[in-house]
């Protein structure tokens, strides 16, 4: 018989709809799983007039603030910006509330995420508004009038891949609702820094920098007359050239610095050949250069870094952001190495009270110091990390794999939480060999082995031993080679494979494809040149100034490799200057096989051989390294025969959302999933129409996709990993029918977990254990809806209801003890129309405690089994099956479904005992209650045996008192349900010496 629980239990809801219609995907959730440690941060800012806040900008990350030193940072431009890369971040200074932020990172890496303008608050943070420059590309600095902060300056970089008109330094009058181009030199010539001159905000310097990012290398610099410093002495309306003192010839990046606590003091560190490059100062706002050093620790690298600051207290102390961090107390002529937790420096910010006070940026993060740099906040807090893939190993939970960038390893961190953490957030990630670049693959079926790789260097890591061998093809360093000289051309992220049908065979690329079956000790060539190998393309990176070639610019390597899972030695493979090949036997013959209609020369970042036909694949080429940001998503059913584009205008994918990878499900033919430069897609349809799939996901580049035991598990460059649980209603025809009538969708089988004991932490996002419950609500529908689960024979284990009326509080609980239903509201099963998605716990009724909020809660997890769930909407029922199954760590141990069985059957001895001792305890609390105030012997002597009675159930008060009845009933059943186990001797003695003491006192009672 059905038990109601009579309590109503209000819940939060978990899932929020919008308006519905067929197919709205906003049901399903992403949670993110990190890692807590930071990633590559471009720009940070804060303001006296609030100490201890903060912004950081990330470069794929978005815009996040801190309110209490760096000690904690939240994500504020999540839902209002359409990029994440930030290049600039202002406050106003006489109104905190007033923050500008320029969109675009200035430091150009080839993954380099675009920008999209400006954005404005007016509310420190929490709401922003866009307010222009759509299309200037990368910003390199805002500055806002210090006496009217609607006058605001950007200095705009540009397109990093290609020449565009909208180059120049910009001045908006009226907060950005309009904006004058002030400053223009030609299409191919943006701006990397402006200042403005203290004191005098219409005086401005502004530097001109010439740079373009090509896919095999970096142009950084140009002549004299394309570059330099500019200074407008009215507001922007005219400009001249500071010449005198800087470089006469070639000259590159520059960032500028002026002293607020003298304004004739002006700095630029400034790329330019040879001892040219360094920093330049003046003392006469500009008229006159003088250079105090050419240290070369101040432009490393000046396409990337390129910084300074000085002290807004002392002129003579100056900060230089590059690799390393340099800190001069003499106006720049002498440097030394600041220590900070992370290398590659990019930003610095000194509040002007006390600069003491410092935030500092680099590729490891966002840090606070309150000592001058010598302590630093944490880094491992900002889940802002750019990860090149994902891999996962068959553990349970499965772990996440990948490289980050800028981190010195390869790393993982768990789906579920481990047992036997302490500091169960940011303590859940591994180092698993590598470097920053990966990828980390681990080894089927041995998942303490990770094939990892480190700019082409292939090693294999062991995780019990932290040692990784190394077994790099052709053992030679390939750094600062011309790639045409190279025997094996290496990309930085070169592709590292396991075939599906032989755990041993692992595949590795150069502009070869390398086979190993010995774990790296000797590998094979089995391939000729799978790329288009154009000798105009094979130079040393960096011109005309700095040479950079650190494999990132080697073009013409292999950057996708897979095997068919259907068919052996079926492998296809796609280099980073668009060649796509086939081999159908192993290696032997190789045939290319690009599209014809695909434009040359662009990424092939993902190859997918298809899971259901051996002829068809399907591919992610990316081509905004040349400057064009369409998606080219194409798939072939003839072996690269022919191809279909499945990115066409208009079919759901927009044109500038450049591709990054595209998946086939494993289970359902036809449903794919795409990742782009700004988000999530899903085609139900083969590729012929395209839904978003962005749901909860920050705006952020997708880099890879794997479907893993019904989860969607995707790395991100800027936000980390993130993991959509169960995707098993997808592959399920019933959601393109989303019409008239209620839909319940199987469930997917779900491993009994037991959810380890921690604190309620924020981040990374663990769900409790759950089986995931789809379904949906047609229009029209009314009332609320009922969701009961049944075991394998049809009994009602428990019954939600979506609305409150649906449970008559006044019914009378009926054969408790023999029931294990119950019947509770739980306003996260949502009841109006539209696709939802409920968890249930896996808990069955729990013990009836008199605090109605606390009745029947703390049940154990069912057994495993089959079970059913029923939805019932407007008196329409549909049923669906579904598994429960048993934690494959627990099998290991020796644990059989019968022995959970078995436990499971004292668990529920021991709940119905402490129910009836419970409702006892507050029987006769009534009964000593009404009797304290009558009088009479027979009341008396009533009321002193009551009491005596009580005190064998309950507890007196005050500190550690005997542990009477009713705790060691609940004591017992705490000791039998914390793992999955056999009730020992002991527990079972125990629970028939508590039984038997708790009738004899039910007869106590009954001699009253």
């Amino acid at each position: 018989m059905k038990t109601h629980l009579l309590p109503i239990i209000t819940l939060f809801s978990l899932f929020i709809t919008t308006s519905i219609f067929a197919q709205d995907f906003s049901a399903f959730q992403y949670r993110t799983v990190g890692p807590e440690r930071g990633g590559r941060v471009t720009t940070v800012t804060g303001t006296p007039l609030l100490p201890g806040t903060f912004y950081l900008g990330a470069s794929g990350g978005g815009v996040w603030k801190s309110d209490d030193y760096g000690t904690t940072w939240n994500n504020v431009s999540d839902g209002f910006f359409d990029t994440p890369s930030i290049g600039a971040i202002e406050i106003a200074a006489n109104d905190p509330n007033i923050v500008y932020v320029g969109t675009g990172s200035d430091g150009l890496r080839s993954n380099v995420i675009s920008g999209k303008g400006m954005y404005k608050s007016i509310d420190a943070g929490k709401t922003w508004k866009h307010i222009g420059l759509p299309n200037v590309g990368q910003i390199g600095a805002v500055e806002i009038d210090p006496t009217n902060h609607n006058i605001v300056w950007v200095a705009a970089i540009g397109n990093a891949f290609k020449p565009n008109k909208e180059r120049g330094i910009y001045k908006t009058m009226d907060g950005g609702k309009n904006w004058e181009k002030v400053l223009f030199i030609s299409e191919q010539v943006g701006f990397a820094d402006l200042e403005l001159l203290p004191g005098n905000p219409n005086i401005v310097y502004a530097a001109a920098w010439k740079a373009e990012r090509k896919p095999w290398t970096i142009i950084s610099g140009g002549t004299s007359k394309e570059g330099g410093i500019y200074k407008s002495v009215n507001g922007g309306k005219d400009w001249f050239k500071l010449k005198e003192g800087l470089p006469e010839d070639l000259i590159g990046k520059i960032d500028l610095a002026v002293s607020p606590s003298d304004s004739s003091i002006l700095y630029a560190v400034i790329e330019a050949p040879d001892k040219e490059g360094g920093v330049y100062k003046s003392i006469d706002q500009g008229k006159t250069f003088v250079q105090t050093s050419n240290n070369k620790g101040l432009v490393n690298r000046p396409f990337y870094y390129t910084n300074i600051e000085v002290d807004p207290t002392n002129p003579d102390i100056v900060y230089s952001n590059a690799n390393p961090l340099l800190k001069s107390v003499d106006g720049g002529k002498t440097w030394k190495r600041m220590s900070v937790p992370h290398g590659d420096n990019h930003d610095i910010w000194l509040n002007p009270n006390n600069p003491e006070l410092l935030i500092q940026a680099n590729d490891g993060g966002a840090n606070v110091s309150h000592n001058g740099g010598k302590t630093w906040s944490t880094q491992f807090n900002q889940p802002t990390s750019e990860l090149y893939q994902v891999e996962v190993d068959d553990q349970y939970p499965y772990w996440l794999y990948a490289g980050q960038q800028d981190n010195m390893t390869t790393i993982a961190v768990p789906s579920f939480p481990p047992y036997a953490i302490q500091d169960a957030g940011r303590g859940f990630i591994i180092n698993t060999g590598g470097c920053e670049t990966g990828p980390a693959v681990p080894k089927p079926g041995n998942h303490n082995i990770v094939y990892a790789n480190c700019k082409g260097r292939f090693g294999v890591f062991n995780k019990l031993t932290g040692t990784e061998k190394a077994y790099y093809v052709g053992a030679s360093n390939i750094y600062g080679h011309n790639p045409k000289d190279l025997k094996y051309r290496f990309q930085r992220v070169s592709p590292v494979h396991v075939s599906p049908h032989n755990p041993d065979v692992v595949y590795h690329g150069s502009q070869y494809l390398h086979k190993t079956d010995s774990d790296g000790y000797s590998w094979e060539t089995i391939s000729p040149d799978l790329t288009a190998f154009e000798e105009d393309k094979q130079v040393i990176s960096g011109s005309p100034i700095t040479r950079d070639i650190t494999g990132e610019e080697y073009y013409s390597t292999l950057y996708s490799i897979q095997e068919s899972k259907l068919v052996e030695g079926l492998i296809w493979t796609g280099s980073n200057d668009g060649v796509i090949s086939v081999t159908k036997d192993g290696g032997k013959t190789w045939t290319n096989v690009t599209p014809n209609k695909l434009p040359k020369g662009g990424r092939v970042e993902s190859v997918a051989p298809s899971q259901f036909n051996p002829a068809k694949a399907y591919i992610a080429v990316d081509r905004h390294l040349l400057g064009d940001p369409k998606p080219y998503f194409y798939k072939t059913t003839d072996y690269g025969e022919s191809w279909e584009l499945l990115s066409v205008d208009g079919n759901g994918i927009p044109a500038d959302y450049t591709s990054r990878v595209l998946r086939e499900d494993p289970v359902r033919e036809g449903l794919l999933y795409a990742g782009t430069e700004y988000g999530m897609f899903v085609s139900l349809d083969d590729g012929k129409s395209w839904k978003s799939f962005q749901q909860n996901l920050p705006v952020t580049p997708i880099t890879d996709i794997k479907i893993f035991r019904g989860d969607l598990v995707l790395s991100t460059m800027g936000r980390g990993f993130w993991i959509l649980d169960n995707i098993t209603s997808l592959r399920q025809p019933k959601i393109e029918e989303l019409t008239n009538e209620p839909i319940l969708f199987k469930p997917d089988t779900t491993i009994r977990y037991r959810f380890p004991m921690m604190r309620n932490i924020k981040f990374p996002k663990y769900p409790r254990t759950a089986v995931y419950i789809d379904y949906y609500v047609p229009e029209g529908s009314q009332g609320g809806i009922t969701l009961e689960i049944q075991d394998t024979k049809g009994n009602p284990v428990t019954a939600i209801v979506s609305d409150s009326t649906m449970v008559d509080s006044k019914l009378e609980e009926e054969n408790m003890n023999l029931s294990r239903t119950l019947r509770y509201v739980d306003t996260k099963l949502n009841g109006n129309p539209g696709l939802h998605r409920f968890a249930w716990n896996l808990k069955q009724k729990g013990a009836w405690d008199k605090d109605a909020k606390k009745s029947y809660k703390n049940g154990p997890m069912v057994a495993p089994g089959t079970y059913k769930a029923q939805l019932t909407v407007n008196g329409k029922s549909v049923m669906q099956e579904f598994e429960i199954t048993m934690d494959p760590r627990i099998i290991a141990q020796g644990i059989s479904e019968s022995d959970i069985q078995e436990q499971l059957t004292m668990q529920n001895q021991v709940i119905n005992l402490l129910s009836d001792a419970r409702k006892l305890e507050a029987d006769l609390e009534e009964q000593v209650k009404d009797l304290e105030g009558k009088k009479g012997k027979k009341a008396t002597s009533r009321l002193e045996g009551l009491q005596s009675i009580l005190k064998k159930l309950k507890n007196d008060e005050g500190a550690y008192p005997q542990q009477m009845l009713v705790s060691q009933i609940s004591y017992l059943y705490y000791m039998i349900g914390q793992a999955d186990q056999l009730p020992g001797k002991d527990a079972q003695d125990r629970y028939k010496e508590l039984t038997t003491a708790f009738n004899a006192i039910k007869q106590e009672v009954a001699a009253f």
